[in-house]
């Protein structure tokens, strides 16, 4: 029976995976991997043997019908990212939608993902959040902030090493800079950290000590100013 599987695999700490998972990811016809090398990582740690095929944002469009005529045709694939949940800020999105066009059942199992960590040890309000995943790299990025900047729902950003200073400093210029931030990099690895306090501090914090690794960026929302309508 034709089926596709999303599942979740380690964002750092290669126990965190469940039974099912491996299970499946030994059971399935093909395992479509974001890149097949990080992958290969995960099988031998694992003594999985099962076919791996390149499946990222540069090629997705170009081997979609392949794919979806396999399944169709009754093989079972799992989908994998290099981790974490595929589909969210990873490929996968064109692959789930064109299954369900086509009738094709696909089952996302339950599993890693980065921003649940940070979000709820970050300590601020996590009932009501937006996640905005990587903000706009250039053009729509100050629209996107001015907007941000009235947002009273917590929000979670991701965002990389390169790029984290700029981020904390557009944030300082947007938002207030007494505004309540939590920064964790490198969730569930040997060196993962979580720097808490206001936009300021945090940003002297990585002007002072060279950003390494990936980030999740929780920030306090707006305060709602009670008695104005």
């Amino acid at each position: 029976m034709s089926k596709l599987y999303v599942i979740p695999t380690p964002i750092g700490n290669l126990e965190d995976i469940t039974l099912r998972a491996l299970r499946l990811l030994k059971e399935v016809d093909l395992v479509l991997a974001e890149d097949t090398r990080t992958t290969k990582k995960l099988f031998r740690h694992y003594e999985i043997n099962t076919k791996l095929s390149s499946f990222h944002m540069h090629n997705e469009h170009k081997v979609l019908s392949k794919h979806i005529s396999r399944l169709k045709g009754g093989e079972t694939f799992a989908l994998v990212s290099d981790a974490g949940t595929p589909a969210i800020s990873d490929p996968g999105f064109l692959l789930i939608r064109e299954c369900v066009i086509e009738g094709i059942e696909v089952d996302c199992l339950p599993g890693a993902t980065a921003f649940v960590p940070a979000l709820v040890k970050s300590g601020l309000p996590n009932e009501k959040f937006v996640f905005e995943g990587f903000l706009p790299v250039k053009k729509g990025r100050q629209t996107r902030l001015k907007l941000l900047a009235e947002e009273e729902r917590t929000m979670v950003f991701y965002e990389s090493p390169h790029r984290i200073i700029k981020t904390l400093t557009q944030f300082l210029e947007y938002f207030s800079e007494e505004r309540k931030i939590s920064v964790s990099r490198e969730i569930s690895k040997m060196f993962e950290e979580t720097i808490r306090g206001t936009i300021s501090e945090a940003l002297h914090y990585f002007e002072q000590k060279k950003p390494k690794g990936e980030f999740v960026v929780v920030v306090e929302g707006k305060k709602k100013i009670h008695g104005v309508k």
